[in-house]
């Protein structure tokens, strides 16, 4: 353990990857602003100290929970692929495969419609004054952090690929420490904060963006920006151990952690061990079988079927209990996505209280920067299929398969844990251990967070694979192995295994418990 304490507070706290974004939430709780207006602040800011991660030109989704309405809403802020880009416009371009950059893989971004959504809906403050923190890092510059200049040597050739994205992140920040300005972007936010979400979906900042994708290959037009607005949905949970588990519903793969949750509540958890090669061994088989079934239910409902209120049976989930050989590892199955996104978690003194997750999806995403706008995009559009009797199969107005899942735990009917992570397909497998820690194990925030951490996924070639942090320790290493798994050690704390953070919200002593993850920047902020 890194002996970084657990943040106790009693008026709020807000955690997140970079020190400067939970400051800046920080900040705006003390000067009278809530929870939502505080995740804006520290998401704004992270676009600017966290560019590779999470950019204005992503996605969005959100849980609020409002102790006044003792409601929780769900927001889906995530963007459908172009009215123009269909299976057929890719073929007869040449392509056989979603590609993997540019601008084919720009679905319309949702960040900011998100921001003032929640804003309009929930926010203390004026959003000019939300995003002042994010305006003044990108205009007077910041010094970058590691996990940014890592990640730019590691993506030279995607930064340099276009002129817009070598003008904004291939200049000067090549050294921690170094500062990086981002003055185009710092004025999209200006006028997004004094003229909301219309400065960014149309007007100057729009017109360039279209001209930029366009150039890069995309038919996104205006039309498609114009049209954008979020959805505001129910969210879904499942019980645990008295208490309920909460996430968001497709386009998201939140029912695949419910999912996990129903299997493994009916295992001997204490009994396996959070991370013996007995209880690792348990959670990767429990993680292989939710895998083989997201393809069946997490797409766009508006434009599929999924199968989700079938699939969180607890007699589902028991019957693949049963499959799972508690001595061998079941046959390879499924691949393995990585991505580069960032999660936050925010708690006020009125108890309101946000799980907030966005995205670019890979590292830099797109590749592609606006840069009149100052807009990195994503490549979202990744998460579709060109096969066309796939669920999640491309078509003009839909919106992709997403991997971004803020969560909440609740007890006797409020906020008990606000948590999650980023990591693409590590998100659904390290909020499983999370869940393990907070409820099975009864750890406090921080080590809940520090805990070592394993991941399951698989190559191109299907042969499978368990990533474990070294401090798990030998014996469990060897006793996986002894399984039939293939184990990898990774680093000591290993970006792979997620940038986690949460607040555990007691109120039987009246105090919030904040954690962030040494494996990113981040502090947990309270007062």
């Amino acid at each position: 353990m890194t002996g970084r304490p657990t943040t106790w507070a009693t008026n709020g706290v807000v955690a997140s990857p970079h020190y400067l974004a939970s400051q800046a939430g920080l900040r705006i709780l003390q000067e009278g602003g809530n929870a939502v207006d505080a995740a804006i602040a520290a998401n704004a800011v992270l676009n600017v100290v966290y560019p590779h991660q999470c950019h204005a030109g992503g996605d969005l989704f959100a849980i609020v929970w409002h102790p006044g309405e003792r409601k929780l809403y769900g927001l889906n802020s995530s963007g459908p692929a172009p009215a123009g880009l269909s299976i057929d416009y890719l073929l007869e371009r040449g392509f056989d495969a979603i590609p993997e950059r540019g601008g084919l893989t720009v679905t319309v971004p949702g960040t900011v419609a998100g921001w003032a959504a929640l804003q309009q809906r929930f926010g203390a403050r004026s959003l000019d004054r939300v995003l002042e923190p994010a305006v003044r890092y990108a205009r007077d510059g910041v010094p970058m952090p590691r996990n940014y200049v890592e990640a730019l040597f590691r993506l030279r050739a995607i930064v340099s690929g276009h002129p817009g994205t070598r003008a904004v992140f291939g200049g000067s920040a090549n050294r921690p420490g170094d500062i990086m300005r981002q003055p185009a972007l710092a004025r999209t936010l200006e006028r997004i904060g004094i003229e909301g979400a219309r400065a960014f979906y149309e007007g100057e900042a729009a017109d360039d963006m279209i001209a930029t994708l366009q150039q890069a290959g995309s038919p996104m037009t205006l039309d498609d920006l114009a049209a954008f607005e979020p959805e505001w949905v129910d969210p879904i949970s499942t019980s645990y151990h008295g208490y309920d588990l909460v996430e968001l519903p497709p386009n998201t793969q939140g029912p695949t952690v419910l999912l996990m949750a129903n299997i493994v509540e009916g295992l001997p958890t204490t009994k396996l061990g959070h991370t013996t090669g007995a209880g690792i061994h348990a959670w990767v088989e429990t993680k292989l079988q939710a895998f083989a079934q997201r393809d069946r239910f997490v797409a766009d409902p508006r434009m599929a079927n999924p199968e989700v209120e079938q699939l969180l049976d607890k007699s589902v989930a028991a019957k693949m209990r049963d499959a799972i050989d508690m001595d061998r590892t079941s046959a390879a199955s499924g691949g393995y996505e990585d991505g580069d996104t960032i999660y936050l978690c925010a708690v006020d003194r009125d108890g309101m209280a946000v799980s907030l997750i966005q995205s670019v999806y890979n590292n830099f995403g797109s590749g592609i920067v606006a840069q009149g706008a100052g807009v990195l995009f994503h490549n979202r559009g990744r998460g579709f299929s060109m096969d066309p009797g796939h669920l999640n199969s491309l078509q003009p107005g839909k919106r992709p398969y997403h991997t971004l899942i803020p969560a909440m735990l609740m007890r006797h009917g409020e906020p008990a844990w606000v948590f999650g992570t980023m990591g693409a397909d590590a998100q659904a497998q390290v909020q499983l251990q999370m869940l393990l820690g907070m409820v099975d194990f009864g750890l406090e925030p921080q080590t809940v967070i520090e805990t070592p951490r394993w991941v399951s996924g698989a190559d191109a070639d299907r042969s499978r694979w368990v990533r474990v942090e070294p401090r798990i320790g030998a014996r469990a290493i060897e006793d996986l192995r002894a399984r039939g798994h293939s184990v990898v050690v990774g680093e000591e704390w290993d970006s792979a295994m997620g940038h986690a953070h949460c607040i555990l919200i007691d109120r039987g002593r009246g105090v919030l418990g904040g954690a962030s993850d040494p494996r990113a920047d981040g502090i947990a902020a309270g007062w």
